[in-house]
C-alpha cells in the first residue's frame, strides 16, 4: 500500500501539471480569439452544443412552417384549426376575440397566440407545442414567418409521422367542414399577408333573381367539380374550375359569388390586381391562398389593359406598352403570367379551387383568357326577366301571386331593368299594394321616356 502511494504524484507536481495546462489553454484561446473570426467561433461552438444536446438530450422536434416548396403548408393549416380543440389547463396563454357586432353577447372565440404553449396526449404520447413567429429580413420586401415546434420523445418520432399527424389532418378536416363562420381575404401589399374580414353576405341560390335552369345548372356544375376529384388526377388535370361572370352592373355578379361561397363553404380571396408588383409577387399572391376556396378577379377588364383584347388594342399600340404595367416602377402583372398560374405549370400548385372572374364587357377581353381551361363556364348576368321578377317579388314583398303581375309582365318585356333596378323600387314601403302600383307606375315612366326618345 504505502509503495502505491510512493507512485502518485505529489500535489506541488498536480499543481505544476494544472498551471502548465492552464498556460496552454490561455495561449490556444488567445491565438484562435487572434486568428480565427468571431463569427466562425459562434459557428462552431453553436455547432458543438447541438451536437452535444443530441447525444445528451432524448426529446426531438419537428418545425411545421407556414409555407412549403413556394406554397400554402396544409399541415401547418391543419394544425392551426386543431390546436384550440387541445386548449387545457396547462396552457399558459390564449387569444381571444370575437367576430359577431351584431350578438355581443355571443362567447369569443380562441386562437393560438405567438409563444403559446399546449399540451396534448395521443396514445400515451405527451407531446409540445409552440407557435413562434420570425421576420425574414434578408429579402426585399421582408415578411413574417409563423411556424410551429413540436417536442416529442426521440423514441415517439415514428408514431408521430404515422399516427399523430394523419389524426390532426382528418379532425382538422372536420373543424373547417363544419365551420359557421367564412372569410373574406383582401391582399396587404405592405405587409404582404392576406387578411380576412368575416363574411356574413346573405345570398344564396334560393334568394338569387335568376333563370331557375341557369341556377340548376350552376349547382350541378359545382356539385360535380367536388365530386371529382380523382377524375382530374386521372385525367393529369390540375383540380379547379374557372367561371366567367359577364353582363351590365347591377344584374348580381357579386350576389352570385356570395351564393357560390355560402353554398360550398369556401372562403373568398378577393384579388386587386393592382396589389401585384410583378408575374412573381403574383405567383407568391396566389400560392398563399388555402385550398377549398374562391379566388375572386372582379372587373377584370378595368384594373389595366393588360388583359384586353390584343388584335383590338393593336392600333394603340404604343399607348398600351404603357399602359401594361400598373405603375412606372413596379413591373406589373402581364397576361402571360396570369395565364401560368390558371392553366400553366404552377396551376397544380392547390387543389379544389374555385377562380371567379367577373367583367362588364366580355367583348373587350382577350381571346385567350376565354378558352377552356381558363375560364370553363362562362355566365351571363342579364337584365331582370319575368321569371326574376316573380323570385324579388316572394323575396321582397313575400307575394308569389298577384293580379298585378299581369301588367308589369307586359311592361317589363319592352324595357331592359336591372335586378338591382327592381329590387330597388320593391324596397320603398312595407306595404306590398302600394309597392306595386308604384312599380306600376315606374315601369310607365320608363317606357314613356324610352318612347319620347
Amino acid at each position: 500500500m504505502s509503495s502505491l502511494l510512493e507512485q502518485l504524484p505529489s500535489f506541488t507536481t498536480l499543481l505544476s501539471m494544472y498551471a502548465s495546462f492552464s498556460a496552454m489553454a490561455m495561449l490556444i484561446r488567445t491565438i484562435l480569439n487572434e486568428m480565427v473570426p468571431k463569427r466562425i467561433q459562434n459557428y462552431i461552438s453553436t455547432k458543438f452544443l447541438d451536437l452535444a444536446s443530441s447525444w445528451l438530450s432524448s426529446d426531438f422536434t419537428f418545425i411545421i412552417e407556414e409555407r412549403w416548396q413556394a406554397v400554402l403548408n396544409e399541415t401547418f393549416r391543419a394544425v392551426e384549426a386543431y390546436l384550440p380543440t387541445r386548449i387545457g389547463p396547462s396552457t399558459d396563454s390564449l387569444l381571444i376575440g370575437s367576430n359577431e357586432p351584431l350578438n355581443p353577447r355571443a362567447p369569443p372565440k380562441q386562437r393560438i397566440p405567438v409563444d403559446c404553449k399546449i399540451v396534448d396526449e395521443f396514445h400515451g404520447m405527451r407531446l409540445e407545442w409552440t407557435l413562434r413567429n420570425s421576420v425574414d429580413s434578408n429579402k426585399y420586401f421582408p415578411r413574417e414567418k409563423r411556424y410551429f415546434r413540436l417536442n416529442c420523445k426521440k423514441g415517439d418520432r415514428d408514431r408521430v409521422m404515422q399516427c399523430y399527424f394523419p389524426h390532426i389532418a382528418t379532425t382538422a378536416q372536420r373543424i373547417l367542414n363544419q365551420r359557421e363562420t367564412l372569410n373574406i381575404y383582401t391582399y396587404d401589399q405592405e405587409s404582404s399577408v392576406w387578411e380576412p374580414t368575416v363574411f356574413k353576405h346573405p345570398a344564396t341560390f334560393e334568394t338569387l333573381a335568376m333563370e331557375p335552369e341557369v341556377k340548376q345548372l350552376i349547382k350541378d356544375d359545382l356539385d360535380s367539380f367536388v365530386e371529382r376529384k380523382d377524375f382530374f388526377e386521372g385525367v393529369g388535370r390540375a383540380w379547379k374550375r374557372g367561371y366567367l361572370l359577364y353582363g351590365p352592373p347591377g344584374t348580381g355578379k357579386s350576389s352570385l359569388v356570395a351564393a357560390i361561397a355560402n353554398y360550398l363553404r369556401y372562403n373568398i380571396y378577393d384579388l386587386q390586381l393592382q396589389t401585384a408588383r410583378s408575374d412573381a409577387d403574383l405567383r407568391h399572391i396566389l400560392t398563399s391562398t388555402t385550398n377549398r376556396s374562391i379566388l375572386l378577379i372582379e372587373d377584370i377588364d378595368c384594373g389595366t389593359k393588360v388583359f384586353h383584347d390584343r388584335a383590338k388594342d393593336q392600333e394603340d399600340n404604343d399607348e398600351q406598352q404603357n399602359s401594361n404595367r400598373l405603375s412606372s416602377t413596379d413591373p406589373g402583372v402581364t397576361l402571360s403570367g396570369l395565364l401560368n398560374f390558371l392553366d400553366g405549370l404552377w396551376s397544380s400548385c392547390g387543389d379544389e379551387r374555385i377562380i371567379i372572374f367577373t367583367t362588364n364587357h366580355k367583348d373587350k377581353l382577350d381571346p385567350a383568357l376565354l378558352r377552356p381551361g381558363r375560364m370553363d363556364v362562362h355566365i351571363h348576368m342579364g337584365y331582370c326577366t319575368l321569371a326574376a321578377f316573380r323570385k324579388l317579388s316572394a323575396t321582397y314583398l313575400g307575394i308569389k301571386h298577384h293580379p298585378s303581375f299581369l301588367i308589369i309582365d307586359n311592361l317589363l318585356q319592352n324595357i331592359t331593368l336591372t335586378p338591382a333596378e327592381v329590387a330597388q323600387q320593391l324596397m320603398k314601403s312595407d306595404d306590398p299594394e302600394a309597392v306595386l302600383q308604384s312599380f306600376i307606375h315606374f315601369l310607365e315612366m320608363k317606357r314613356n321616356l324610352r318612347d319620347d326618345i
